[in-house]
């Protein structure tokens, strides 16, 4: 894997952060006393999640104290224009019914835009990062990697599709054009939170879609996404991760999935 001037100490350091919170989440998924909250939002939090939040933000106030740190469990610190995008544990319903589906998100903004990725699955056994101008790459270490392309599948009638639940979509008022757009591929799945995203950029999966998201769900996908030659935009079609949903796809089909799915202006409307 080559070095990216500029972002190659930081992608390390986001691989150290990654191997001290696997520490944390593996010892508490499974778990027979894991503590598990509903939030006011209805989402669930766990201890796990709180434990490997804390541990990060130690560790960066630690090397980057200069550096602003964004997560989902605590209020944002620090301030400037690096920012560090945070979820401990995405997919944390997978997490405490015992689903491996759950990974830890690390990303960088940078002078407002999203410059490096990683994706922890401890569970699955996989780690998924990029870093502008790097690549995207996967393996259990920088040193022991491949790397990751896109499909060139071009037509919808070959393509594969994860979107999240019909539930999500219904509430949004495109339950009916998401259903029409699975109905238009080969084949539909829901993989899931981080990994559809994943699938994406390894080629996989073509396209995958959510109507409603966080920041910290999204920054540290995109950047894995675009650099393994895809495109990561809202439903509206606005490149990167700031528009509270999210569509994915190796690029030569994203803008009829865009069309069909609509816009972010759309959906709420119905």
């Amino acid at each position: 894997m080559r070095a990216v001037p500029g972002f190659d100490d930081d992608l390390r350091l986001a691989h150290v952060l990654a191997d001290a919170v696997e520490r944390v989440t593996m010892a508490r998924f499974r778990a027979d006393d894991l503590h598990v909250e509903t939030k006011p939002d209805l989402t669930l939090v766990s201890d796990a999640d709180r434990d490997a939040e804390e541990l990060v933000r130690s560790q960066l106030k630690r090397t980057r104290p200069r550096d602003m740190v964004i997560g989902e469990e605590m209020p944002p610190t620090g301030s400037g224009n690096r920012q560090w995008v945070v979820d401990p544990i995405d997919g944390t319903h997978s997490f405490v019914r015992g689903v491996p589906v759950w990974a830890t998100l690390i990303g960088l903004v940078v002078d407002g835009a999203p410059v490096l990725g990683l994706v922890a699955a401890p569970a699955l056994g996989r780690r998924w990062w990029a870093a502008t101008g790097s690549g995207a790459w996967s393996g259990r270490s920088l040193t022991s990697a491949r790397q990751m392309h896109v499909s060139g599948v071009s037509t919808l009638a070959d393509a594969s599709l994860s979107i999240s639940s019909t539930t999500s979509w219904d509430a949004v008022g495109r339950l009916d054009a998401v259903l029409d757009l699975a109905r238009a591929c080969w084949r539909e799945r829901a993989y899931g939170d981080f990994w559809s995203y994943m699938l994406v950029a390894e080629g996989a999966v073509d396209i995958a879609a959510e109507p409603e998201l966080s920041l910290h769900d999204m920054v540290a996908l995109a950047p894995v996404v675009t650099e393994a030659g895809g495109r990561f935009t809202s439903l509206d079609g606005t490149d990167g991760p700031f528009g509270g949903n999210a569509v994915a796809t190796n690029g030569l089909l994203h803008d009829e999935v865009l069309a069909r799915l609509g816009t972010a202006r759309e959906a709420t409307s119905g």
